[in-house]
């Protein structure tokens, strides 16, 4: 049974199901979903590039980050760095390398949790690092939740692209969108949004004018619960990278309607085509986050572009962290197109957002670490 079948069965089964749920199926069905099915989804060879993908300066500039963060709670003898959605561990892999190589006492306190929900994914993680796990250096969950009663008391929590692929649901002047079937095909209908879903629009956007879209993303509050939880009786520092926006932004009229899909790296605007074949993704609301985060005690720092973010930590040692393996002329410039990629206004240095918040951590150990006093 195809996973189209399966969704087609469940809507004549139950009747039309909100967008967020067609989206939960497309990406996480446990065996035919995006990110459960076998298969290249990062890289050159996949749909889609992260940070990660495109050098392995993006992993080392954050170890870096990590360890003047562990230095601000005082270098504990211990220290869980939680990863959530860390896909296939590209990212983890450059981090603890480049710890090891670079900062051995940070390292040596470092304990790294990987959160992936993926069955598909948690196999690759488990090969990728047997000798890590093998030594207790590197454990493996499904949930955030499992993993928080084995949390030591200091703790930095890292996502890099995780909440724009939470399931959304979509608003429109019409009403609250509805994934139903019809001659075969997916197709729209519209109800009366949910007082959950109005709140939401309220408080962190607003509500769409004639002809246009909006996404609803209650599963990332839900997330920020989940990430809140971690920190209680905990010291540390959390730190979520992904694109998004305001709600200023959204009210000068930018980022509307940001759903897209992507297959083979090309973006289309068609999620109901290919189910469980294309990424479908939608772009982050800080404003949301930031303010959950608040509302649950956390410190909100500061929101940076990622150019800003990695500038921050790199200009100090002159990005030695991206030189340092080079030998010769041409390599020293393949790696400068490649940084010059993550953080110029043309790549992703604008596109991205950093968000970076605290808990019970005192403000003059913040401002040790430098770089995180610009707002944006």
């Amino acid at each position: 049974m195809s996973l189209r079948e399966i969704i087609v069965d469940e809507i004549r089964r139950r009747g039309s199901i909100p967008f967020s749920r067609y989206m939960e199926l497309c990406l996480y069905h446990p065996q035919l979903g995006y990110y459960s099915r076998p298969g290249k989804r990062f890289g050159k060879a996949g749909d889609f590039y992260t940070s990660s993908d495109v050098h392995a300066v993006f992993g080392r500039l954050l170890a870096r980050r990590f360890a003047d963060m562990w230095r601000a709670l005082g270098s504990p003898a211990r220290l869980d760095l939680i990863e959530l959605g860390p896909g296939r561990g590209q990212f983890a892999s450059d981090a603890l390398d480049w710890s090891g190589k670079r900062f051995p006492d940070f390292f040596q306190a470092l304990r790294y949790l990987l959160v992936e929900r993926s069955p598909a994914l948690r196999d690759q993680l488990r090969e990728r690092f047997s000798e890590h796990l093998a030594v207790g250096k590197v454990l493996i969950y499904e949930a955030l939740d499992a993993a928080i009663p084995r949390l030591f008391p200091h703790v930095i929590i890292f996502a890099n692209e995780l909440f724009d692929a939470l399931p959304v649901d979509i608003l429109d002047h019409r009403g609250a969108v509805r994934v139903a079937v019809q001659d075969g095909g997916f197709c729209e209908k519209f109800v009366q949004p949910s007082t959950q879903e109005l709140q939401y629009l309220d408080r962190y956007s607003l509500r769409p004018g004639q002809g246009e879209r909006l996404e609803v993303a209650l599963a990332s509050l839900s997330w920020m619960d989940r990430i809140a939880a971690a920190f209680e009786g905990r010291q540390g520092f959390a730190v979520f990278i992904d694109y998004g926006y305001t709600q200023e932004q959204q009210l000068a009229g930018r980022h509307l309607d940001t759903l897209t899909t992507y297959r083979a790296h090309r973006l289309s605007f068609s999620p109901y085509e290919a189910p469980g074949e294309q990424d479908i993704t939608a772009h982050v609301n800080f404003t949301a986050l930031r303010t959950r985060a608040r509302e649950l005690g956390l410190d909100p720092i500061v929101l940076l572009t990622q150019s800003q973010f990695l500038l921050a930590i790199g200009e100090e040692s002159q990005f030695a962290d991206a030189f340092r393996d080079c030998k010769l002329p041409q390599e020293q410039a393949k790696v400068a197109l490649q940084l010059n990629h993550l953080i110029s206004p043309e790549g992703m240095g604008e596109i991205f957002q950093v968000l970076v918040l605290s808990a019970g951590v005192r403000g003059e150990e913040i401002a040790r670490l430098g770089g995180l006093t610009l707002s944006h």
